[in-house]
């Protein structure tokens, strides 16, 4: 695939988002990511963010991030996943369809 230059137009009034999880639902058509911050000592988190993206860019996505990771964890040291809870198979968005 031919690489081009992208001209990427960010507005100043766009703030970064702080996410410390995220649920993943996807149907036929499309990915949906809702970014989520766990608030501390809670049991709620609030949404910061909902991409929905086709599965052709989850998958562009995925290698990506598998890419940046390996590079990360080169330069870095590698990361230990934290234990955690056996996650959920079922994926909800509540308020979201």
């Amino acid at each position: 695939m031919a690489q081009h230059e992208l001209s990427v137009n960010v507005p100043q009034t766009l703030d970064p988002v702080y996410a410390n999880r995220i649920q993943v639902a996807y149907k036929e058509d499309e990915f949906t990511f809702m970014f989520l911050h766990e608030i501390p000592g809670t049991n709620q988190a609030r949404a910061k963010s909902i991409v929905s993206i086709t599965p052709k860019h989850a998958k562009n996505l995925l290698a990506v991030l598998s890419k940046s990771m390996k590079d990360y964890e080169e330069k870095f040291g590698t990361i230990q996943p934290q234990e955690e809870k056996a996650p959920s198979t079922n994926v909800t968005m509540r308020g979201y369809s």
